[in-house]
């Protein structure tokens, strides 16, 4: 049998090292699905409940192994499912590549069944390659450049395939005019930076009394790194989301997350230093970072179109993080402690009030004592994702990553129904390292309960049997209820934000998985070790407060006025509301035991 264009799809994939794709079957990409079931496993077919899961897991499998990540899709309605796990690779600036079907090409234009205009569809999505093939001979340079395209600029690609053409017996290019012979093959260049731009950089880094340090997503493969330059620089460090693993949580002088989910210490860094280095970091919300002329700054990033986009810098650093800042580390003097014991008494008073937030009473369950109950339990090589919504906000404050962990969720697109799927991925790229999701009820009703079916599909064969998947269950949509009362000063809109109450660890038993409901404060602890016990994957259901509020780090004054609004309207949860609020409050002055309302 002749090779199709399907076969040369899949092989030319496995010459770029594709080892796994997820996706969902149809009949517009079954040229490509024959081709998989010949290669005979060459290439392992990860089968998603929805396409969209699927996306999420190949931008997961990016994020948590560096390598591309490639999803697969029939035409028409499982190529427009795609569209929201491809921008989350987008945003976080992941390399996927996306393979959909589409109609036959004599079909195409004709108001024919499942016919999409494609390329126009993800046109923004992939703007810096999509393109649909029209002659076997062309396929090969669609391959090629796509993945290169993916790998070298940390983008999404996509390659559009009719069904009628992936059937066709493969030809390689003709030599003549008008033909493209193409390669595969691809290795990251090194990137020096000049001998002037560094000593610009560390004379402003050793003028400055209180260095600030904010490392992001590409810090994450530079942590010797920024320990050694921090130590050098007695500097205290604050975290971007996606950056939660570049720094382990134990360091004293490591402030924790910045923005609305961050800490009083990130937003005190921020406020009082007087010199900024931004590494591998694209946060967007200026608000966090120093007033604009406070500092002296210096950022260090891959991509030049991130730099000076967030703060006006003095000094910008094209590279790799750890090559730079192993580059500057000689560069720098050694600085005095003082600021670094501000910095570090406090993120110990900070961890003090947390666990007093965390242990403050709440009916029934402190979802922040969830989280906090966590941390003391999770292996040294553990993987954490979280969903959005109001578990990012306890994901980001309350649980401490430690060295050699890796954590990861929707950064730049903080899309809900992500956590399950990157959980999944996370399983499928270290089948022998447990992972740990946490996830809120409306994810879980969105999209992420149908992907517990692919848990049980394939959890036998990971190494390492441990996937908790962790809801938070308090039946509301609650980062966008509390949205509406600090931003807005609108009360709770029960027809929008209240959702039903479903037994997620009955379900998980119906389908053969473990399911624990916790639902008081005493067997939280006990709750997560029991799971952690577990040979198998667990949904672990905590019956939460929705009144307890996730506080920003520094609630200003209109925020403030909003709140006492949403009261003043008669918010439906008005009694909730504000022993919820009060008790958080409270909790910083006095002991958990006596926050009585």
């Amino acid at each position: 049998m002749s090779q199709t264009v399907g076969d040369f799809v899949v092989s030319r994939l496995y010459a770029w090292g594709v080892r796994r794709i997820f996706g969902y079957p149809g009949d517009g990409i079954n040229g490509v699905f024959g081709a998989l079931n010949r290669a005979d496993g060459e290439i392992e077919f990860v089968q998603a409940r929805h396409e969209e899961m699927a996306a999420f897991m190949a931008s997961a499998h990016a994020k948590f192994t560096g390598d591309l990540g490639v999803c697969i899709a029939t035409s028409g309605p499982g190529a427009t499912h795609l569209i929201t796990g491809m921008y989350d690779a987008r945003a976080d600036h992941q390399p996927l590549l996306a393979i959909v079907g589409q109609q036959a090409r004599g079909a195409i234009g004709g108001h024919y069944q499942q016919e999409v205009d494609l390329a126009a569809l993800f046109k923004d999505v992939a703007r810096d390659f999509v393109y649909q093939a029209s002659t076997p001979a062309q396929v090969r340079h669609l391959i090629d450049r796509a993945v290169r395209v993916a790998v070298a600029k940390r983008t999404v690609s996509a390659v559009i395939l009719p069904n009628d053409l992936q059937e066709l017996p493969y030809e390689e290019p003709a030599r003549v005019h008008g033909t493209v012979h193409s390669g595969f093959g691809y290795r990251p260049p090194r990137i020096a930076a000049h001998l002037d731009d560094l000593r610009d950089a560390a004379d402003i880094l050793n003028a400055g009394d209180r260095v600030a340090i904010l490392a992001g997503a590409g810090a994450l493969r530079a942590t010797d790194q920024l320990i050694e330059v921090s130590d050098r620089l007695g500097a205290g460090a604050a975290k971007a989301l996606l950056g939660k693993a570049a720094l382990p949580d134990e360091l004293p002088w490591v402030t924790g997350s910045i923005g609305l989910l961050g800490t009083k210490p990130s937003w005190d860094l921020m406020n009082d230093c007087d010199t900024l280095l931004m590494v591998g970091s694209g946060f967007p919300y200026s608000e966090f970072l120093p007033a604009e002329g406070q500092v002296k700054a210096v950022q260090i990033d891959i991509d030049p179109a991130m730099l000076s986009l967030r703060y006006p810098m003095d000094v910008n650093l094209v590279g790799d993080a750890s090559e730079m800042l192993a580059a500057l580390l000689p560069l720098l003097e050694q600085k005095p402690g003082q600021w670094r014991e501000r910095v570090e008494k406090n993120v110990t008073q900070w961890w003090e009030l947390l666990e007093k937030r965390a242990l403050a009473e709440a009916k029934p369950i402190n979802p922040q004592r969830v989280a906090w109950e966590l941390s003391p339990r999770l292996p040294d090589d553990a993987i954490i994702t979280s969903d959005s919504g109001s578990c990012a906000n306890w994901y980001a404050r309350d649980v401490k990553v430690r060295r050699g962990m890796m954590a990861s969720l929707s950064g730049g697109l903080a899309s809900m129904g992500a956590a399950v799927p990157h959980a999944i991925a996370a399983k499928f790229a270290h089948p022998d390292r447990p992972v740990v999701c946490l996830v809120g009820d409306g994810a879980m009703q969105m999209n992420n309960m149908a992907e517990l079916i692919t848990v049980a599909k394939y959890w036998r064969r990971w190494e390492d049997h441990r996937l908790i998947i962790c809801v938070f269950n308090n039946q509301d949509l609650n980062q966008v209820t509390w949205e509406q009362r600090v931003m807005e000063g609108d009360p709770k809109f029960e027809a929008s934000q209240s959702i039903p109450d479903v037994p997620y660890h009955q379900f998980a038993k119906l389908i053969g998985l473990r399911g624990i409901l916790v639902d008081t404060a005493e067997n939280v602890a006990p709750g997560w070790d029991e799971a952690f016990e577990a040979d198998c994957p667990v949904v672990l259901e905590f019956k939460t407060d929705a009144e307890v509020p996730p506080l920003p780090p520094h609630l200003t004054l209109k925020q403030v006025r909003h709140l006492t609004d949403a009261l003043l309207k008669g918010d439906p949860n008005e009694t909730g509301l504000v022993r919820g609020t009060l008790r958080q409050i409270l909790s910083a002055v006095l002991p958990a035991s006596k926050d009585e309302e």
